[in-house]
């Protein structure tokens, strides 16, 4: 006799499921994110043996199956192509979460205008704007293309139902957690309805050839919001980043079955809406005819892709008897201990000034690379002595005041070199012929001072 249906509670934020209510998760730890979920009918005592079921289609040799259904498409934008591997795979699920107000819905407006340029019919879904808020976006950006097509829905079958008129060769839906199943128990964004969105996405995809881009919301935390199996049903899962106060845009891939997951694009927010920055390193450095005091140009790598940035540091006496250290753009605890082995492998008094470092154009890095940029724009400014013009300092600096050896150094200083930088000071211990640069190298932070000194 079978046993009656049991309830289940599922977190939302991790898809954990338990047949009782927990104040907190046992999987993700987090507190109060367990609901009901609906009841799940319990299993016979006795075991039954599944019946056998005809396939659609018989199994096929791996050696008959024709690879090009699966060559890649250009968006008509190179950044995103760029991240994506070779451009968009038809039948593909790609998720693009970020924070509010970063510029999804911008970005994949633009990404349908110029899918619809190529001769392509392309279909907006937005679950969370009218098709008049979506028109004016479109007008402001310059998107409005005759084959592309706008819905304002929220119900799934409805868009099912778009998609078997209009048969478009994209599909963007805009978000997945505003979107409802009907059938599905559970409100538009929970576990349930989530997963039951995604995953009908999904089949969608693969059994019309229809690439589908997702629209993803994020918890304050930077995750993808909604239960861990979002990431695990789509093939790429992507992440539109950037600080509210700058117009700088990173779109990072963090899952990708098609490429790589290290390769960054570069994007800016301006007035007419998201633009494609291919050189991204002009943004970081300050357009300027003669070099300034206080000021080191390094070049960080970003994922594989070298990006010049410009690292200046003021120095001025202290306010209080304690000195200041102020950080924007760089690691808050690395600088400060770059500024101890200043001082004492050095002979640099940095402990009598406040120092304020930051990156230009607002760049993050994190990355040690950038270590002996940050003490030599700080020798700079002590002294009020610019480094000589056209260098670029790259290397990490140890407790000790050795330099230590940073990975793609030659990758790094090609690209240096492709801007113009003719003199480059990087650690001891590597080989690297540059063609156009002349790279002198240092064991030590007091020599990479000396080399530093104009001449």
């Amino acid at each position: 006799m079978a046993r009656k249906a049991r309830t289940l509670h599922t977190c939302s934020e991790c898809g954990y499921s338990s047949p009782k209510w927990l104040g907190r998760c046992p999987e993700c730890g987090s507190w109060g994110t367990l609901v009901e979920s609906g009841a799940t009918p319990a299993s016979s005592s006795s075991a039954r043996v599944p019946s056998s079921l005809t396939p659609a289609a018989p199994a096929t040799p791996i050696t008959r199956i024709d690879a090009a259904a699966s060559t890649s498409l250009p968006s008509g934008i190179g950044e995103l192509d760029r991240v994506l591997g070779s451009g968009v795979v038809p039948g593909s699920v790609v998720l693009m979460a970020g924070e509010p107000g970063v510029g999804k819905s911008t970005l994949l407006l633009e990404v349908a205008s110029r899918w619809a340029s190529l001769g392509r019919t392309a279909l907006y879904v937005t679950a969370e704007e009218s098709v008049g808020q979506v028109r004016v976006r479109a007008e402001r950006t310059d998107a409005l293309k005759e084959t592309l097509y706008l819905a304002a829905e929220s119900n799934l079958d409805v868009v099912f139902g778009h998609v078997e008129q209009l048969k478009p060769s994209l599909l963007i839906v805009d978000s997945v957690q505003t979107m409802h199943a009907p059938g599905v128990e559970g409100v538009a964004g929970g576990v349930a309805q989530s997963r039951a969105v995604t995953a009908a996405l999904t089949t969608l995809a693969k059994t019309s050839g229809i690439p589908v881009l997702l629209v993803g919301h994020v918890t304050k935390d930077g995750n993808v919001a909604g239960p861990r199996v979002l990431e695990h049903l789509v093939d790429v899962v992507l992440n539109f980043e950037g600080d509210r106060q700058s117009s700088l845009r990173m779109l990072r891939g963090i899952k990708n079955r098609f490429g790589a997951t290290d390769e960054v694009g570069c994007f800016e927010q301006t007035a007419g809406g998201i633009r494609e920055v291919p050189d991204p390193s002009g943004l970081f450095l300050s357009h300027r005819g003669q070099t300034p005091d206080g000021s080191a140009v390094t070049v960080a790598m970003d994922g594989v892709r070298p990006i010049l940035a410009e690292v200046q540091s003021l120095t001025v006496d202290p306010v209080a008897k304690n000195p200041r250290r102020v950080v924007t753009g760089l690691d808050n605890n690395r600088v400060p201990m770059v500024l101890a082995v200043l001082q004492a492998r050095a002979g640099e008094r940095t402990n009598e000034k406040d120092a304020y470092v930051a990156t230009v154009g607002g760049m993050r890095i994190s990355e040690t690379a950038t270590d002996l940029a940050v003490a030599l724009a700080t020798w700079s400014s002590l002294h009020e002595q610019p480094l000589p013009p056209k260098t670029v300092v790259v290397g990490e600096v140890g407790l000790a005041g050795e330099l230590r050896r940073v990975p793609s150094l030659e990758r790094r200083l090609a690209e240096a070199a492709r801007l113009g930088y003719e003199y480059a000071i990087v650690p001891a211990g590597e080989k690297v012929r540059v063609p156009g640069m002349r790279v002198a190298q240092a064991a030590t932070l007091r020599e990479a001072i000396g080399l530093a000194r104009p001449s």
